[in-house]
């Protein structure tokens, strides 16, 4: 019986820690069901996509969320996430491009600001350095291009006001005697700024304003340009996947001056902050998704060569990110602790 009853007690022993074991695996499980989900602002262009799926990746690999994405434009997206209202509504913006919809913007951040209300959304920090804007023509048009056989043909083309004087190098095949250049899409605001700068810098005289019919356009007829070695100038702006891959230089303008530009534009277009906000909330029921946004950092080079990464491989936001992931992990693993960081790094492979 003795024998008995010592074999018995260690089998005891072995079922009891192998239920406590269980017991715990099932209440951590548990713990992760019900874990609300983190909710992006799925805004309609590239950039914020793959930032949305990145962040996304780590968040539900690395800290066990599950996490959804709500299609939309800004306006409406926005206002879902200062109100909170549904189970769509995105909890993370991680684009704000503020300039673009300021009043909305300041009173979603006073809102976030008060306690007599659940509504409105903090602020956690830039996503990547002020987004730009302007005036472009190819590198090799300035420096040349050696590997491929280019001579400068411009080589003191540094501002907007040098223009007039390289018209020839730009000939309208349409009008022989103007410059092309190539302005932004119809209904687009920065077509009315570009028409405004033309009689500021006194550039109508030299140049004809070329008006695309899509942002494909304008980004094909600068591709195009490039890739045979030609003069070409004109509006661009980054992010984008063609400032990423392609070696351009931005004219000098004067510097932004906020009553200058709404009067006449005679100055440098201003800079727009792409920051990360989040639903107020979420630092409440999700300080470790918000300890992590805070420290998600990134550049306008990195943007503009993930962006050229899709464009390169006709790629989608969920391949661009995965390349995100491997490409930049010394970046990306600043932003987690180390278990996490191994935890999104299994889920990878």
């Amino acid at each position: 019986m003795r024998n008995y009853y010592r074999f018995s007690a260690r089998h005891f022993a072995v079922l009891l820690a192998g239920t406590l074991f269980l017991v715990a695996l099932c209440a951590g499980t548990a713990l992760a069901a019900d874990k609300k989900p983190i909710v992006f602002a799925d805004l309609g262009w590239d950039s914020v996509q793959v930032h949305n799926r990145v962040a996304g990746f780590i968040i539900e690999h690395g800290l066990g969320y599950p996490i959804k994405f709500t299609p939309g434009e800004t306006i409406l997206l926005n206002k879902a996430l200062i109100s909170a209202k549904g189970a769509d509504a995105p909890n993370v913006n991680m684009e704000t491009w503020t300039e673009n919809w300021q009043e909305l913007y300041d009173e979603g951040l006073a809102k976030g600001k008060d306690p007599n209300t659940d509504e409105g959304f903090v602020l956690l920090g830039p996503n990547f350095p002020n987004s730009v804007q302007g005036w472009y023509v190819p590198t090799y048009m300035i420096k040349g291009d050696a590997k491929r056989g280019i001579k400068p043909t411009a080589p003191d083309l540094k501002s907007v006001y040098d223009m007039p004087q390289y018209w020839e190098l730009f000939k309208d095949p349409e009008d022989p005697s103007k410059g092309l250049f190539y302005s932004c899409i119809p209904g687009w605001s920065c077509r009315d700024v570009n028409n405004k700068k033309f009689d500021a810098y006194g550039i109508r005289e030299t140049y004809n304003i070329m008006e695309p019919g899509s942002g494909a356009a304008l980004a094909a007829s600068m591709e195009s340009a490039y890739k045979r070695g030609k003069s070409w100038i004109g509006y661009y702006w980054a992010p984008t996947w063609v400032l990423g891959k392609l070696d351009m230089t931005q004219l000098e303008e004067p510097p932004f001056d906020p009553a200058v530009f709404e009067s006449t534009a005679k100055c440098a277009y201003p800079a727009v902050k792409c920051d990360i906000i989040v639903h107020k909330k979420l630092p409440e029921w999700a300080p470790d998704v918000v300890d992590f946004l805070t420290k998600y950092n990134t550049t306008l080079d990195i943007n503009n060569k993930f962006l050229a990464h899709m464009q390169d491989t006709d790629g989608k936001p969920p391949e661009a990110a995965m390349w995100f992931l491997k490409t930049y992990e010394d970046l990306w693993t600043q932003w987690v602790p180390t278990d996490v960081a191994a935890k999104v790094k299994a889920a990878m492979k």
